[in-house]
C-alpha cells in the first residue's frame, strides 16, 4: 500500500525562530517556505534528502480553535506533545560538541547504547529530539 513517509510534523511556537535553530544551528534546510494565506507552510529537511521533510507548524487555525491551541502551545512547552525527532549521526560526540559550540542546550550527554551512542536535547519550545551514532 503505502511506499514511504514523506512529511512528518512538529508543533512550533514562533517559525522565524524555528528556522534559526533548525537551519541555523542543527544544519537542516529549508524545503518549502510558503504563505497559503491562511497558514505559512515551512518544512525542513536533512541537506541531500528533500524526500523526507518535517513540517514547522504554529498551533493555530485552520486546523484548530485558539482555544485548542493554546492548550497545544502551553504542552508544547512542556515539552509533553509526545511527538520526537530522532536523527542520524557519523560521530555523536563530534555532533555534540559542535552544537553546544552553537549554544544549543542538552538533555542528555552522548551515552553509549545497546544500538550505538545517542544524545538527548530540546528546541526553543520544548520538542524533544534526539541524535544517535548507530553500532558499525
Amino acid at each position: 500500500m503505502f511506499n514511504a513517509i514523506t512529511h512528518s510534523q512538529i508543533f512550533v511556537l514562533d517559525q522565524d525562530q524555528a528556522l534559526d535553530f533548525y537551519v541555523g544551528k542543527l544544519g537542516l534546510e529549508v524545503h518549502s517556505d510558503v504563505d497559503l494565506g491562511f497558514m505559512r507552510w515551512l518544512s525542513v529537511n536533512v541537506p541531500g534528502h528533500p524526500d523526507r521533510q518535517i513540517l514547522l507548524e504554529r498551533p493555530g487555525a485552520p486546523s484548530m480553535s485558539e482555544e485548542t491551541a493554546e492548550q497545544v502551545r502551553e504542552l508544547v512547552t512542556k515539552g509533553a506533545t509526545g511527538g520526537w525527532l530522532i536523527f542520524s549521526t557519523d560521530d555523536c560526540r563530534k555532533t555534540y560538541e559542535t552544537l553546544r559550540g552553537l549554544g544549543v542546550e542538552f538533555t542528555e550527554e552522548p551515552t553509549e547504547r545497546p544500538y550505538g551512542i545517542d544524545c538527548g536535547l530540546r528546541d526553543p519550545f520544548g520538542n524533544n529530539i534526539r541524535f544517535t551514532q548507530p553500532k558499525s
